[in-house]
C-alpha cells in the first residue's frame, strides 16, 4: 500500500537525549506531536545536543567527560559540517548546554559522582555553541537562557540538577517548535503546515454524542494539546 513518506527526525546527543523518551520527556512529546504527519518530499531534521558533560570541570585524574572549550568548539563545527553535507534537505537544530543547579547536583548526586559542574561553565559552553551556529547559519536553541526564565527553574525544570523534569522538557519542546515554525525551510517542517496521514472523515471513525463520526486525527481529541 503506497502513501506519503514521513519525515525522519534524528535526536543526537548525550543522556539528556537518551532520557528524552521517558517520564514526559521532550523526545516523546515531539514523537506525539508529529504522529501521522507526512511530507510529499521527505525532509529530515537532526537535533544535536552536546555541551553539558563537556563543560564539567577537569578531574585531577585526567578521567571524566570534560572537553576543553577549544576542542568542544571544533567538535561542534565538525558535527555541523558533516550534517550539512548529508543533503540540502537535511535541517539541523543545535541545543546549547542547559543550566545546571549546583545545589541540586549536591543533593542528588552526592556520593555517586566526583564531579564539579557549574552553571557558569554551562553558560560559557552554551555561548560557544550558539556562536558556532551563528557562524555556520544554523538554527539553535539557547537552553541556558530559556530554562532560567521559569520561576524556581532549579527544581521545576530539573530533577537532579542536570536532567530535565517534565516542565523542563516542555520548555525544550516549546523552543524547538518555535524555531521550526520561524524557519524559512521549504518544505516546512512545522507540524501544523504538514499534511496529516489519513485525515479524511470516515464512516468507520467512532461515533460522537451528536450521532456523527469523530475524526480521530484531530490532535486535541483525547485531551489537552498545548503545542503551537
Amino acid at each position: 500500500m503506497g502513501g506519503l513518506e514521513r519525515p525522519k527526525f534524528v535526536l543526537f546527543g548525550s543522556s539528556i537525549v537518551q532520557l528524552s523518551y521517558i517520564n514526559e520527556g521532550w523526545g516523546a512529546a515531539l514523537a506525539h506531536i508529529y504522529a501521522r504527519k507526512d511530507a510529499a518530499i521527505q525532509p529530515s531534521l537532526v537535533i544535536v545536543y552536546f555541551g553539558g558533560n563537556d563543560s564539567v570541570h577537569p578531574h585531577a585524574t585526567g578521567l571524566g567527560p570534560h572537553v576543553p572549550l577549544p576542542e568542544y568548539i571544533e567538535n561542534t563545527r565538525k558535527i555541523a559540517m558533516h550534517l550539512k553535507s548529508i543533503s540540502d534537505k537535511t535541517r539541523v537544530i543545535f541545543l546549547s548546554a542547559p543550566p545546571a543547579s549546583e545545589e541540586q547536583i549536591g543533593i542528588h548526586l552526592r556520593g555517586k559522582m566526583d564531579m564539579v559542574r557549574t552553571n557558569e561553565y554551562c553558560r560559557i559552553y552554551s555561548e560557544a555553541c550558539l556562536e558556532v551556529c551563528r557562524e555556520m547559519n544554523l538554527k539553535a536553541v539557547d537552553l541556558w537562557t530559556a530554562i532560567q526564565q521559569v520561576d524556581n527553574w532549579e527544581t521545576v525544570c530539573l530533577k537532579d540538577g542536570i536532567h530535565f523534569a517534565p516542565e523542563g522538557s516542555r520548555m525544550i519542546v516549546k523552543e524547538i517548535l518555535r524555531v521550526i515554525k520561524e524557519a524559512q525551510w521549504e518544505p516546512s517542517l512545522y507540524w501544523k503546515a504538514m499534511p496529516t496521514e489519513f485525515s479524511e472523515d470516515s464512516p468507520y471513525d467512532p461515533v460522537g454524542v451528536e450521532g456523527k463520526t469523530v475524526n480521530v486525527s484531530e490532535p486535541d481529541l483525547f485531551g489537552d494539546f498545548p503545542w503551537e
